[in-house]
């Protein structure tokens, strides 16, 4: 009974932040998806990141060790999701990133934090940022047939993630004042992209959702095969293992569809694959907790 009240007081409020962006949408109230998104992921997550690596007391090798894990994880999500989807004879520029690229953002940071506290926020943004790299250049690559290396160097998450590596390699700190100013900004970006993800998710509209729930459930099992693999081959310790799991098992993101409008891949099976992954996740996340804690 304990763990079951521990997992929920974990998950609720992630989910029930995501029930918030929902209904508002279902009420017919204004949200600006692209303005919020990118207040975000220029402004409040860079904070959080740089914030979070800046002052984490994690020992710098445990970092670069989860770092190669993330790495590895990824390849092995990346060459299993490739395998799927030639078996199943699916268009690999549509389908092939959605199923590689989890919503580590939205949903991984805050689990992350509400399950294991500052330490594992550290080691959650260490993976987002890997994740955020690979999604910049091989992500946008699979979906349009090329990438761009300016691009990713030009992400304010990138440089922030960077600054606060060598930061915390250097054991500085910003000033009090400014330490202050950018906790307060970094604590805007996980209420905001939780209560995002449920605007997105409310206004998808979704067609073949039979094809996109065995897809979601057959990525849910090749993220925790390659999370679990790299946490082994690495020797992670617990917690980041725990945290590697939980990352790479996100569901779908739902950048995954906003790439794949902008682009010109079919984002209809996307935005199923986005909506069934994510209600998966409701049932499946908790229990991977209930696991990894």
């Amino acid at each position: 009974m304990n763990i079951i009240l521990t997992v929920l007081n974990i998950t609720a409020p992630v989910f029930l932040l995501a029930a918030v962006g929902f209904a508002w949408v279902k009420l017919g109230f204004e949200y600006r998806v692209e303005f919020v998104t990118r207040l975000a992921m220029t402004l409040s997550v860079p904070c959080l990141i740089f914030v979070a690596l800046m002052k984490t007391e994690i020992d710098p090798e445990a970092l670069a060790a989860l770092s190669l894990a993330s790495l590895a994880a990824y390849v092995f999500v990346m060459s299993g999701s490739f395998a799927l989807v030639k078996l199943a004879r699916l268009d690999v520029p549509t389908y092939l990133a959605p199923l590689v690229f989890g919503n580590t953002g939205n949903l991984g940071l805050p689990l992350a934090l509400f399950a294991f506290g500052d330490i594992g926020l550290g080691y959650a943004v260490v993976v987002f940022a890997v994740m955020a790299i690979l999604s910049f250049t091989i992500g946008i690559w699979i979906v349009a047939g090329g990438g761009s290396l300016k691009r990713v160097v030009q992400e304010p998450l990138v440089a922030a993630t960077v600054l606060g590596a060598v930061f915390l390699w250097q054991g500085w700190e910003t000033p009090v004042f400014l330490t202050n100013a950018l906790e307060l900004i970094g604590q805007m970006a996980i209420p905001m992209m939780l209560i995002t993800l449920g605007v997105a998710v409310a206004r998808l509209e979704t067609r073949a959702m039979t094809q996109a729930v065995w897809l979601s459930a057959a990525k849910l099992l090749i993220c925790l095969g390659a999370g679990w693999a790299s946490a082994r081959l690495f020797g992670l310790d617990p917690v980041a293992a725990a945290v590697l799991i939980v990352q790479v098992a996100t569901p779908v993101a739902v950048t995954s569809y906003l790439l794949a409008e902008k682009y010109g891949a079919d984002a209809q099976p996307v935005a199923g694959l986005v909506v069934a992954s994510t209600l998966l996740a409701v049932l499946a996340l908790p229990v991977i907790l209930a696991f990894v804690i």
